[in-house]
């Protein structure tokens, strides 16, 4: 017998955008493009620096929530999970800081791996890739907003 969450009808549907939050950086939401082609999801960061605290690695940066703007800008610190060789729909191969973070979509917030990279030139400064959406959602390709608007708290 399957379990009910690899049933797509037992699915949450999702859009393919929609906004997300990150409740570990403050109450602030981000437009995200749901992207099952990538396997991690990136989040726009700029001005990323390592530290060591009490012998662990963290990375502080900060991000632009809103898309075409430099403002608000809002600063960040998470836990170093790994560096990782990350290539791009054009064939190029960037190595990024992997953090570990909350990411909340619609209802449902959990814990996901998330690249950290400058996507000023992106349409979207978060995506969202499959590894974050494990099988707990159905993409709707041809919708946007399907959780609403912008983001239930």
């Amino acid at each position: 017998m399957r379990k009910a969450a690899k049933n797509p009808k037992a699915r949450m549907p999702i859009g393919w955008c929609e906004w997300a939050g990150f409740p570990d950086f403050g109450d602030f939401r981000i437009k995200g493009k749901i992207d099952t082609g990538a396997k991690t999801s990136a989040l726009h960061a700029f001005r990323i620096r390592e530290i060591v605290e009490d012998g662990e690695k963290f990375v502080t940066f900060f991000l632009h929530p809103e898309q075409r703007r430099k403002r608000p800008e809002i600063a960040c610190k998470a836990k170093l999970i790994a560096m990782r060789d990350v290539k791009s729909s054009n064939g190029q191969v960037e190595r990024r800081y992997v953090i570990r973070t909350r990411l909340q979509l619609g209802s449902l917030c959990r814990k996901v791996d998330v690249t950290l990279t400058n996507r000023d030139e992106m349409g979207f400064r978060l995506l969202v890739g499959r590894s974050s959406l494990k099988a707990r959602f159905a993409v709707y390709p041809d919708q946007p907003f399907l959780l609403g608007g912008r983001l239930e708290t």
